[in-house]
C-alpha cells in the first residue's frame, strides 16, 4: 500500500509540473518555472522509489497513463483546452489499460 502511495505522490507531482509549465509560458513566468523544476524533481524522486519494490515497465506505465489523463483534465479546466471524442476514448483506454494492470498482473508489485 505504501508503494501505491508514492507512485500518486510521483504522479500528483508530475501533473503539477506539467501543469506549471503551461503556465510559465516559456519560463518567462518565474513562479510557475520554479513549479515546474520543484514539481519534476519530486515526481523523479518518488518514481524512483516506486522502482525499489515495482518493475520499471509497470510502474512507469502506471505513472505516465494516469499522468496523460489528469493532465489532459487539468487542461480542460484550467487551460480551456478541448477534449473531443477520440481524445476521451483514448484516455479511456489508457485508464482501462491501467486498471488491467492493476487488477490482474503479478508484475505490478501487489
Amino acid at each position: 500500500m505504501k508503494t501505491w502511495i508514492i507512485l500518486l505522490v510521483a504522479i500528483v507531482s508530475e501533473v503539477i509540473a506539467t501543469s506549471a509549465l503551461k503556465a510559465s509560458d516559456g519560463f518567462t513566468k518565474l513562479g510557475p518555472s520554479v513549479l515546474v523544476v520543484v514539481g519534476y524533481a519530486l515526481a523523479f524522486y518518488f518514481l524512483s522509489l516506486t522502482l525499489k519494490v515495482m518493475s520499471v515497465g509497470i510502474a512507469y506505465a502506471i505513472w505516465a497513463g494516469l499522468g496523460i489523463v489528469l493532465t489532459a483534465i487539468i487542461g480542460w479546466f484550467l487551460f480551456e483546452q478541448k477534449l473531443d471524442l477520440a481524445a476521451l476514448l483514448g484516455m479511456g483506454l489508457i485508464l482501462l489499460g491501467v486498471i488491467v494492470i492493476n487488477l490482474f498482473s503479478n508484475a505490478s508489485g501487489h
